[in-house]
């Protein structure tokens, strides 16, 4: 039995008050359920390449009682090689996740009671900011209160378009002296993709670090690697989870200017990347076709249900992405999500303002597509046309 009360008050009190007022990033459903689609948190539907999976499990044998390359060093030189660059400029981490938590704890003061905020009515310092666009990656908030450093949260407007350099200045709540800016491209949960030069524009104002969280960006027509290697204070944020079907394993990297990302392995926890996930990254790189092939795949199953969404009446936001953010039509999204259940399909919902309208739907397989729209029929009455009768149409509006 567990005891949950003492005589003090409980166990909690020796908890410190900052972790005590902390609320938990909430990731998505995982079905307990057999049978159920699972659309909800942008995993891809295929799986790892046959090379990947024969070099993990050549991998379980006697080197599993040993501990793995403490900083990744192969995995590191492959991914150097790739985007051009030598491997003191990338730190590998526990999944992507990890290194957002590291940046906060390297560039960002803390100090604050409870995150979030300064003292009434005073200015904080840049050194104490967290900074990030509103919506975007609900774990950035919980990072930062963790840390209890400041949160700074300004809106994008309805079209989740990146705002100018001039309109961040004419807004006035966009901190140029910033100590940390993270800035998810593209877009999460809109799936809007930011060009290049925009994201250059925003890099070249800010005085403090700014980690450019491209988990998506191989479903995205651009990305901004290189804006890693030509400014010494941006750092770009890397996945194998999204689209290298890697979930499982936990394997993320920053790239950037040598003196960031040496000072982020002073804080990195010893052997921080489990010795399969290593094999499985670098056998990823060494078949990276057998992924872009299932890129394009994705890509063109997010094209078709698009367009097959809004001709059931869906407004559909453009999506770079592995992912559609839709305002339904007929029911309210918060009902759409039990309706979808119903039906064995799991999609996300977000009750935060502004996004409490609207259903963030993962790209699945074509049959899985096909799944979803009949049920959507059902639903509104129409009857169910599969992904493949919206062959050859747009992203909706």
């Amino acid at each position: 039995m567990v005891t949950t009360k003492t005589k003090d008050g409980g166990a909690a009190r020796w908890v410190r008050p900052l972790v005590r007022k902390l609320h938990a990033y909430v990731p998505g459903e995982q079905p307990k359920i057999r049978g159920l689609i699972k659309l909800n948190t942008n995993e891809n539907p295929y799986p790892p390449s046959d090379r990947v999976l024969e070099a993990v499990r050549g991998a379980v044998d006697g080197r599993m009682r040993l501990y793995p390359n403490p900083t990744a060093e192969g995995l590191r030189v492959k991914l150097a090689r790739l985007h051009g660059c030598d491997p003191a400029q990338v730190i590998v981490g526990n999944g992507s996740d990890e290194l957002l938590a590291m940046a906060v704890r390297c560039f960002v003061e803390p100090g604050v009671a409870g995150g979030g905020g300064g003292r009434a009515g005073s200015r904080p310092s840049g050194r104490q900011i967290v900074q990030y666009f509103d919506p975007s990656y609900s774990l950035y908030p919980v990072l930062a209160d963790i840390h209890g450093a400041v949160r700074n949260a300004v809106p994008l407007g309805d079209d989740f378009g990146l705002p100018t350099v001039a309109g961040l200045r004419r807004g006035g709540r966009w901190r140029f002296d910033a100590a940390l800016t993270l800035v998810t491209t593209p877009n999460a949960p809109s799936g809007r993709g930011y060009a290049t030069a925009e994201l250059e524009g925003l890099c070249r104002a800010m005085r403090g670090v700014v980690v450019l969280d491209e988990a998506y960006v191989d479903f995205a027509r651009e990305n901004a690697m290189e804006l890693a290697l030509r400014h010494p204070h941006v750092l770009v944020s890397r996945t194998f989870s999204k689209a290298y079907s890697l979930c499982f394993q936990r394997v993320g990297y920053f790239v950037g200017h040598p003196d960031l990302v040496g000072a982020l392995h002073k804080i990195r926890d010893s052997y921080n990347v489990n010795g399969l996930g290593q094999v499985a990254a670098e056998a990823t790189l060494g078949d990276l076709g057998y992924y872009r092939a299932n890129f394009r795949k994705v890509v063109a199953t997010r094209e078709r249900l698009a367009s097959a969404l809004a001709a059931h009446g869906f407004t559909v936001s453009p999506s770079d992405t592995n992912f559609l953010l839709v305002k339904p039509a007929g029911p309210s999204a918060r009902d759409w999500l039990g309706l979808l259940r119903e039906r064995r399909i799991l999609v996300r919902w977000f009750s935060a303002p502004g996004l409490d309208d609207r259903l963030r739907i993962s790209i699945g397989t074509d049959a899985e597509a096909d799944r979803l729209l009949r049920a959507v029929g059902e639903v509104l009455g129409k009857g169910g046309k599969g992904v493949r009768s919206g062959r050859g149409g747009g992203r909706g509006s």
